[in-house]
């Protein structure tokens, strides 16, 4: 059954019959440490009960305290960020580098991100001068105030409280390499170039699945040191973004049109749907690792 005739139940729940499992395993781990720049792909990585550890942590914001991402500023998916002991370090072109200490912090701040306005430490007037010059506007740069939990939007969660820091809205998202395979296939049946997960931003892409069939998971195990437990929770809606060119910094709407061909989902109001987005239940302080086992029970009505 195609995507485009499945029932708004269907595209949430798949059609498995009651008690069967999916399996597959971890392929990619990546983090994004400051939102909205470009990720860290990683063998390993800790889980926390907001994510995965350092995932956005530090977040851009304009002269108000409103969050800046690559819809306003589509530049910020040129700036290179990687890990190298106790620092961030950050990159771009016609920059110096700046080093940032992951533990290291400047005043306190109230910032906003969507309609949540939180506590945040500002990093500080070379951060600050460093995004406006890059990106020709007054910007700084703050972190997450690790001591306040924003919550992900509990009418997704059923009522469970699942903290999150700077992501739009749940601490992990969750793809299947299949996905980006057939919208690969689309994209070249089109005559366009192929595309990388990048332009999704995942925290965990898993292998093993059929395209898309994490719409239809319900409470994923992956077998860690720890326990593992995450629960998708809602689709990821897309907005602009995937059009962009990690690359170049330059949108096309390629991406965008494929995907409205065939991921517009009914259940969720017509809107382009890439990925899950889930929250931790179980796990906290585990180290999730490429080629972990994972375990998920399908979702049904």
């Amino acid at each position: 059954m195609s995507l485009s005739t499945r029932t708004p139940a269907e595209l949430l729940h798949s059609p498995r019959e009651p008690g069967a499992q999916a399996e597959a395993h971890i392929a990619s781990l990546y983090i994004y440490p400051v939102k909205s720049c470009a990720g860290v792909a990683l063998q390993q990585a800790e889980l926390t009960d907001a994510g995965l550890d350092l995932d956005r942590a530090w977040m851009v914001v304009d002269a108000s305290g409103e969050f800046i991402s690559q819809r306003e500023l589509p530049r910020m998916a040129l700036i290179q960020v990687s890990l190298r002991g106790g620092e961030v370090v950050l990159r771009a072109p016609g920059m110096l580098t700046l080093h940032l200490g992951i533990d290291r912090v400047e005043a306190p701040a109230r910032v906003r991100i969507w309609d949540d306005e939180v506590p945040a430490y500002d990093m500080g007037a070379v951060a600050a001068q460093w995004f406006t010059d890059f990106l020709g506007q007054p910007l700084r740069l703050v972190r997450f105030d690790p001591e306040h939990q924003r919550l992900s939007s509990m009418k997704w969660t059923g009522g469970v409280e699942a903290p999150n820091q700077f992501s739009d809205g749940f601490p992990i998202l969750v793809v299947s390499q299949a996905a980006l395979d057939m919208l690969n296939q689309r994209l070249q049946a089109a005559g366009q170039a192929p595309v990388t997960l990048a332009r999704f931003r995942p925290n965990i892409v898993l292998d093993g699945l059929a395209a898309h069939d994490e719409d239809g998971l319900g409470l994923l195990s992956i077998e860690a040191d720890l326990p593992v437990q995450l629960q998708a929770v809602k689709p990821c809606t897309r907005c602009t973004i995937p059009n962009i060119d990690p690359a170049t910094g330059l949108s096309d709407p390629a991406v965008g049109d494929a995907l409205q061909v065939y991921r517009s989902l009914p259940a969720m109001g017509g809107a382009v749907c890439f990925g899950m987005n889930a929250i931790v239940r179980a796990g906290d302080g585990a180290r999730l690792r490429i080629g972990q086992r994972v375990v998920g029970d399908w979702r049904f009505d």
